[in-house]
């Protein structure tokens, strides 16, 4: 992380997230309404609203708070900034691609648009490189009803499922469009999903129903478990992609499955 862009790491207000910290997609710890977490492969920061700090983000490490596309020139040195108004955060895109926000928003070069109290990936890619995920998170308030589940909620979540190494790996793979926050996701094909498979392990042999055994398991174990959603009976005929869009949506709400997961489709991304 860079040094140069915060002089003093105990500055109210202020305080660097180390490389290793936890998806924030699985929440946040304690802290004021209001406070912008923003999180990259090397780590990150959190800034309470009334530091007055605005954050920088690109590739080129000591310009940044956080850094994101290192050694990528399609990311600009310094491609953002998030800053505070006195009334909501806000993320400027100062670089000279594009920034994909959920929905398949692109924010365009010199625009600016508002942060919600919630967590928010936001991805930067040339179009020829890998994509680089910044997540960023505004704190909200507390929950006060236990058994209530809030986007915006600053108390931590525990991930609800294991998965081993393959199943996830697989499950990123079919998932991956709900991961990048695509506007109207659906689940890849299993022939899609194996062809990814065999690109990124071709040594392995995949086949389209070796990908769809693995997704089954996974699926039973929900099943034996309550999960609703995930058999024929519940869902009726037809079918199409309506059991493989429940699991992946349990597996998102649960934060199973976190946009960082993408990271395992990262030689699919430097192919493209």
């Amino acid at each position: 992380m860079g040094g140069n862009a915060v002089t003093n790491e105990t500055t109210y207000g202020v305080q660097l997230l180390p490389a290793g910290t936890g998806s924030l997609a699985r929440g946040l710890p304690p802290c004021p309404v209001g406070t912008l977490f923003a999180l990259g492969d090397r780590g990150g920061i959190s800034v309470s609203p009334t530091a007055r700090l605005d954050v920088v983000f690109g590739r080129n490490e000591p310009e940044v708070h956080v850094c994101v596309g290192e050694g990528d020139r399609a990311v600009s040195r310094r491609h953002g900034v998030i800053s505070h108004d006195g009334h909501r955060w806000s993320v400027r895109n100062t670089g000279r691609v594009p920034i994909r926000m959920p929905g398949s928003h692109l924010l365009l070069s010199g625009h600016e648009e508002p942060l919600a109290v919630a967590y928010t990936p936001l991805f930067i890619r040339s179009g020829h490189g890998p994509e680089h995920l910044l997540e960023v998170r505004v704190a909200g308030a507390p929950r006060l009803d236990a058994d209530a589940v809030r986007e915006d909620d600053s108390t931590s979540v525990t991930p609800g499922w294991r998965l081993t190494d393959i199943e996830r790996l697989v499950l990123v793979v079919l998932g991956q469009r709900y991961l990048r926050h695509e506007a109207f996701p659906q689940p890849l094909s299993w022939t899609q999903v194996a062809e990814d498979l065999a690109e990124l392990r071709p040594r392995e042999g995949w086949r389209p129903k070796r990908a769809e055994h693995i997704v089954s398991a996974v699926r039973r174990r929900l099943v034996e478990h309550d999960v609703p959603g995930l058999t024929r009976d519940e869902v009726g005929e037809p079918i199409g992609n309506a059991i493989n869009h429940n699991l992946i949506v349990e597996l998102l709400l649960s934060t199973t499955l976190v946009p960082p997961d993408l990271r395992l489709l990262a030689p699919l991304d430097s192919a493209c």
